[in-house]
């Protein structure tokens, strides 16, 4: 392992649901650059079992959110080392909205 970074990813709620149930999977997940933006593919997201028609797909490219410098720093190494960037774990943060 050469850096570690930690990101932020764009989830849908059913995803959020399931994660808290802790039923996701990282080990087929990788991090690749596609039109100047990160995406995590191969990650296993299991579907939320109410969530009904609005689920989502458990195997979705999802985004990940960084800063365009660390974006170009990313691909950079990617491209000159000819590295992969391997996810190591997922966790939720007590981040976000409050509602009053």
């Amino acid at each position: 392992m050469l850096d570690t970074l930690e990101c932020g990813i764009v989830l849908v709620g059913s995803e959020v649901k399931s994660l808290r149930n802790g039923k996701a999977s990282l080990e087929e997940a990788y991090a690749r650059v596609k039109d100047g933006e990160v995406w995590i593919v191969g990650c296993d997201i299991a579907e939320y079992t109410e969530a009904n028609r609005f689920n989502h797909q458990p195997k979705r490219p999802r985004k990940l959110l960084m800063h365009r410098r660390e974006i170009k720093r990313f691909a950079a190494q990617a491209f000159q080392k000819g590295t992969d960037a391997v996810p190591l774990k997922m966790y939720l943060k007590k981040v976000g909205r409050r509602c009053s």
